[in-house]
């Protein structure tokens, strides 16, 4: 069945064209793997890293033993032999390229490590939309939250991520509305990377009200999945996803979440790697912020009320120069209070012109200044504050 499943000439030619520099079967096994499999399965995993993507197909297919038990094995060969189609390797392979996703495996030199932490649940393949070396940036921050946010869960994650964003930390996420949508809008608007890792093929863009916001982070960020085009996204895919986002990020801060809210998916799998984790606490009495709350009673999560904290769970040293004792300052927030008045109130959009900064930036920075009083929000817009 192995050699049915990668011998068809054309798809070995689709292949070669997708990674010229290697061996055609290696890459066709990788790509079997990723469609034969539901991502984190454990035994795949354990077979690639035994045996090689090949050699692991060919006993995953086959009535060959393997040192993993017995009911573990015959379970997992009758989950992958519906899907063992000659025509899916071809499709995935095709629909790859109609959409200009790239395929990456582990080896490559834009291939993140922070994923092979994830062991026999790491993904064979990934899946990628825009830039490639978003994967690979030094500081990243994996922020994630309710669908369902408040304004003021979406007005912190957009003050967190632009703000973080803007000095160069990239901020990785999910692509869903909420949470995940304002972080990924604030890193855009500051001129910062993000990336989106998808429950479904790089080519679905789900949710469909996010098709502008994944085109756009198409163009400075990453969209990324493990699943092959065409596939669509599951409650059990948004849930096995959740642990690449963990994964890639340095940190991992829940900014708003209800009880049993799937960002605590997220957050588990953080702790379990050994990533600092953080929440953002909210108003007690409410139900959106009781997940952050529980993380923090009972899962030994950092309170986060600001970038510096944020900072802190990455281990960066912000504030005083040791040269000279000064502050620093982002240059961009000296063009938004050089455009504020103490008198006069401005709106956010006043501002933006003025300042000639976008917008987003402008908002996202206007929340972190008023945490330390140097700007205040009256009900005509802001004005300069007496911090």
């Amino acid at each position: 069945m192995m050699e049915v499943l990668l011998g068809d000439v054309e798809t070995r030619k689709a292949a070669e064209s997708a990674r010229p520099q290697d061996d055609p079967g290696e890459t066709l096994a990788r790509v079997a793997w990723g469609v034969v499999a539901e991502p984190g399965d454990g035994v795949a995993g354990a077979m690639i890293a035994q045996f090689g993507a090949v050699e692991a197909l060919r006993y995953g297919l086959s009535d060959s033993g393997f040192e993993l038990s017995e009911r573990a094995v015959d379970e997992a060969r009758r989950r992958w032999r519906p899907r063992a189609q000659p025509r899916a390797v071809s499709d995935a392979l095709r629909g790859a390229s109609e959409v200009g996703a790239r395929l990456l495996l582990p080896g490559d030199d834009e291939w993140p490590s922070g994923l092979d932490d994830l062991g026999d649940h790491a993904p064979s393949l990934l899946w990628v939309r825009g830039d490639v070396a978003q994967l690979t940036r030094r500081e990243r921050v994996s922020m994630v939250g309710a669908r369902a946010a408040t304004a003021y869960g979406d007005s912190i994650a957009s003050e967190l991520a632009g703000d973080l964003a803007a000095s160069g930390t990239l901020i990785v996420s999910g692509g869903a509305y909420g949470i995940d949508g304002a972080a990924h809008r604030a890193a855009l608007g500051a001129g910062g990377g993000t990336v989106a890792f998808l429950a479904g093929g790089v080519d679905r863009a789900y949710p469909a009200g996010h098709q502008q916001l994944f085109e756009r982070i198409q163009t400075s960020g990453a969209m990324v999945s493990e699943l092959p085009c065409g596939a669509a996204p599951t409650k059990w895919r948004f849930l096995a996803r959740n642990r690449l986002i963990a994964a890639l990020g340095m940190a991992t801060v829940v900014v708003e979440a209800g009880w049993r809210s799937g960002s605590l998916n997220t957050a588990g799998h953080a702790a379990a790697l050994g990533r600092p984790l953080g929440a953002v606490p909210g108003p007690v009495t409410s139900a959106a912020s009781a997940g952050c709350h529980r993380l923090l009673r009972e899962y030994d999560a950092r309170c986060v009320t600001s970038t510096a904290e944020v900072r802190e769970l990455l281990g960066i040293e912000i504030g005083a120069s040791a040269d000279s004792g000064e502050v620093r300052t982002d240059p961009d927030q000296l063009r938004l209070l050089d455009a504020m008045s103490a008198r006069t109130a401005r709106s956010s959009t006043e501002l933006a012109r003025i300042s000639g900064l976008s917008e987003e930036r402008v908002r996202s920075m206007l929340g972190m200044l008023s945490l330390d009083a140097q700007v205040q929000q009256q009900a005509s817009g802001w004005r300069l504050g007496a911090g």
